[in-house]
């Protein structure tokens, strides 16, 4: 049995629709992050599922149970806000305890629940301070164990990372991915931070315009979407994408044309684009025979250490590749220098109106 399906959600205020046709199945002890842009109705999806609000039709089904019309506190579900305001005049132990306090729970109960998730967040010697004693880190970390100190099988974290530097996300990600994995409980996490999530998930939705477009492992979201937009939001640096015309199972874009193995029918007249992933566009001066090449101007280079994203310009269009540092040399790629770019066919996938109709082949 799933820890939650939801079934056919839909949410407007007005004339606006902020959530159309949502149907979504997590299944117990996955860790699975919704990942959506700012406008892609992320909190309003939390809002309806811990029952803030209510949808205007579909079924919200938790543990085998409608939960629809339920309250906030009948769905026994921990939550774990964006904000981590904390209360000032409180400890950090009083603060992680606050839900049980308000559950009434025992005194002799709350102490080894909050010992157990400061333990496991790294938190348990910050237990006697006040919040005005914490970094910004130690703050997140005790708003989420406040969130986490509440015994239930499901947890919902609402994008709780957002504003971190990168290093201390990056923290933060290890922690929360080890603290699911020794309860052995369900983690619903939102975020729009495309790194974070890689990272984090087993599972992952991509919640494009309030409709869920696609959902699967990172790996499989990752090498074969079938949908445009899942290419473009998951993964970091986003994927390049080109406008294209197909004639049969020839596709054409400005830098390149190429024969596809197999293309869907129904592409005459759609909107047609071809996607590839940074790391598919090589600039080693050898260009393997079968593959696509051109020429591009350096436009940009971003040393990130181990590798770097290079921005060129090709015919026109612009286009974004990763190479390790070491294949980067200053010798080999300058600022304002032509070099020459190849792609192997098999890395392209072609899309019409959004779809995935096709994968290149190499020859």
């Amino acid at each position: 049995m799933n820890i939650i399906d939801l079934q056919n959600l839909t949410k407007s205020y007005g004339t606006t629709e902020i959530l159309r046709d949502v149907t979504l199945s997590v299944e117990p002890g996955d860790f699975m992050v919704v990942y959506g842009l700012p406008t892609s109705g992320k909190s309003i999806f939390v809002r309806l599922l811990t029952g803030l609000e209510k949808p205007d039709s579909g079924q919200i089904i938790l543990r085998g149970h409608d939960v629809t019309n339920a309250s906030a506190g009948e769905r026994n579900i921990g939550y774990v806000p964006q904000s981590f305001a904390l209360y000032p005049h409180m400890s950090v132990f009083k603060n992680i305890a606050y839900p049980l306090t308000l559950a009434r729970t025992s005194k002799a109960e709350i102490k080894p629940a909050v010992e157990q998730i400061s333990e496991l967040l790294g938190i348990d010697d910050l237990l006697d301070r006040s919040p005005n004693q914490l970094s910004g880190g130690q703050k997140q970390r005790v708003a989420i164990a406040r969130g986490l100190v509440k015994r239930t099988e499901f947890y919902i974290l609402d994008d709780p990372l957002v504003g971190l530097d990168f290093k201390l996300r990056e923290r933060l990600i290890d922690d929360l991915k080890e603290t699911q994995q020794t309860l052995g409980v369900t983690f619903l996490y939102t975020t729009s931070d495309a790194v974070e999530t890689m990272m984090l998930a087993e599972t992952i939705a991509v919640l494009d315009n309030g409709v869920i477009v696609e959902t699967g492992s990172p790996e499989a979201l990752y090498i074969a979407p079938t949908q445009a937009s899942t290419m473009k939001y998951v993964g970091f640096p986003q994927a390049n994408f080109l406008d294209a015309h197909i004639s049969g199972t020839t596709v054409e874009t400005k830098i390149f044309k190429t024969d596809f193995a197999s293309v869907e029918n129904g592409a005459a007249g759609a909107d047609i684009s071809v996607g590839v992933r940074p790391e598919h566009i090589n600039l080693t001066t050898a260009v393997p025979d079968g593959s696509l090449s051109g020429k591009a101007t350096v436009l940009l280079r971003e040393d990130l250490g181990g590798e770097e994203i290079v921005y060129l310009d090709a015919n026109g269009i612009q286009l974004t590749t990763v190479l390790r540092s070491d294949h980067a040399a200053d010798q080999l790629i300058k600022l304002d220098q032509t070099v020459t770019f190849w792609i192997r066919p098999s890395n392209l996938i072609v899309f019409a109106n959004g779809h995935r109709i096709g994968t290149g082949a190499d020859t």
